[in-house]
């Protein structure tokens, strides 16, 4: 365990890469804040896909699908195809009106039907949910970075791994923008990918058996499931409820994903984008799925692998995910590099963009309202502000990431489950007050701060952690999204 120079040098190699294109990339013109937080809408149909792509996956992704599919099989893959449900939805009813009104960010449909109020509200909704959601993301990247770079996960070493990664998002999101965060993603994209790959091939060429006989032994012991008809968590009815709702706020109302499809020239680019985004990502998701098969047949089947050992389940009193074993203690030198650059590609792709979706949000949505309230300023001003709100959320990133890191430590509370999951928790009120908007003549302008609150609240009291109770993951969202609905359903009839 630990790194060779061989290893080292695969690590100063990627890195190598991303000085130079984050220097290539900082040379885009930037004139106004519609350059900087969309791209000035010049952005490529293809590369907005593979940002989408790359902005869904993070390191909670890497190591998190090979984990599904050794302990249980193959059906978290239908929580993709509920996605391209909602990619649809959001495709066909969302983007044509975030297009129509040159939104910078998705909050602007509300100001356009609620009024700035709305607008405001809904911004910070995304930002507390987003602070806390990808500060514990940062925490998990940093966590598997320190662990196979440092080989221990002391505090110094996971404040050094946070530092490395929020550095590397920086070097795209602060100099080039949303257009420099869109292109970096391609590059993050083909670097995890690339490393699946290659511990795909590896593995299958470890185990000494032939295709059609690992998937015999893996159909018998029942690890091909792709539907589930029952009641587990990807059944066919959560991924029609709760995990569509999902979806929808993740690829329509989340300015996280929504603002690489505002980046494209035209309404029916950033439709398309979305198409091909999901349709790259069922793939990916596949193949990370695969490794965990693999994985299984590795440690479950001493006789196909020659594995003489067991399996490590943690690392100096962290429990940890079979992929992340497999990396600290199998792999072999070179290989165990390039992973690990794999999965701070994965944290990075997800960390730039959403300082840049943070930024857009807190200075279109907020900043930029109220300064226009004292008195014009010039395009510089705001494009000044968006880096100075870029840096402010680094730093905020960084510190949630730490408060997780010593939480999991000194505390027995799921601080981590709760900040993983708080951004479901605010999705829940967005989508209320979105339907409302979409699919109601209600004036309810004055309920959206209670509606997001009350949505977030009611996902937030059916979690297990609070009151022992568990109706499952995906429907503490159906909940709550009704709730913030019938919310905004009180306010007048007609919209004035």
């Amino acid at each position: 365990m630990g790194f060779s120079a061989l290893d080292w040098t695969v690590f100063a190699g990627y890195f190598a890469v991303l000085a130079v294109s984050s220097w290539l990339f900082s040379r885009f013109a930037i004139r106004t804040s519609r350059d900087y937080f969309v791209g000035g809408n010049s952005v490529p149909m293809a590369a907005a896909a593979v940002s989408v792509l790359a902005t869904t996956q993070s390191a909670a992704t890497f190591l998190g699908g090979p984990e599904f599919a050794y302990r249980k099989d193959l059906t978290f893959i239908g929580f993709y195809f509920s996605a391209l449900l909602a990619v649809f939805f959001v495709a066909k009813i969302l983007v044509p009106r975030l297009y129509e009104i040159r939104a910078v960010t998705v909050y602007e449909l509300l100001e356009k039907r609620y009024g700035a109020r709305a607008k405001r509200a809904a911004g910070v909704m995304f930002l507390v949910g987003r602070i806390f959601a990808s500060g514990a993301r940062l925490y998990i990247g940093a966590l598997a970075v320190a662990m196979i770079v440092y080989g221990d996960i002391t505090a110094i070493h996971m404040a050094v791994a946070i530092g490395l990664l929020i550095f590397g998002a920086l070097l795209y999101a602060y100099f080039g923008g949303v257009k420099s965060v869109i292109y970096s993603d391609a590059i993050q994209a083909f670097t995890y990918i690339g490393a699946g790959v290659a511990v795909l091939v590896y593995l299958f060429n470890v185990l000494q058996a032939d295709f059609s006989s690992l998937m015999q032994v893996l159909l018998s012991e029942g690890k091909l499931h792709v539907v589930d008809a029952a009641d587990g968590t990807f059944s066919v009815w959560n991924l029609l409820a709760g995990w569509l709702l999902l979806n929808i706020a993740a690829y329509g109302l989340d300015q996280d994903m929504a603002q690489r499809v505002l980046s494209c020239k035209d309404q029916k680019a950033g439709e398309r984008a979305l198409y091909v985004s999901i349709l790259l990502t069922i793939p990916v998701v596949l193949l990370f799925l695969a490794i965990g098969l693999l994985l299984y047949l590795f440690y479950h089947h001493p006789e196909l692998s020659e594995f003489a050992g067991t399996e490590e389940d943690s690392f100096g009193g962290e429990k940890i995910k079979i992929f992340m074993s497999f990396i600290l203690y199998e792999m072999p030198e070179g290989l165990r590099g390039f992973v690990t650059v794999g999965a701070i590609a994965a944290a990075l792709s997800s960390t730039n963009s959403v300082l840049s979706a943070m930024a857009s949000v807190a200075v279109e949505d907020l900043y930029r309202p109220w300064q226009e309230q004292k008195g014009t300023k010039p395009e510089r001003h705001y494009v000044r502000a968006g880096r100075l709100a870029v840096l402010t959320f680094a730093c905020l990133l960084s510190l949630m990431a730490m408060v997780s890191f010593y939480w999991q430590r000194y505390s027995e509370l799921p601080l981590l489950s709760f900040a993983l999951g708080v951004m479901g928790f605010a999705y829940a009120g967005l989508l209320g007050v979105y339907a409302s908007a979409l699919f109601s003549k209600r004036d309810s302008g004055g309920r959206v701060p209670f509606a997001l609150v009350g949505g977030f609240f009611t996902v937030a009291l059916f979690q297990p952690y609070w009151f022992g109770g568990n109706i499952g993951p995906a429907w503490p969202l159906v909940i709550g999204t009704a709730v913030s609905f019938l919310i905004m359903q009180t306010g007048k009839s007609g919209v004035e």
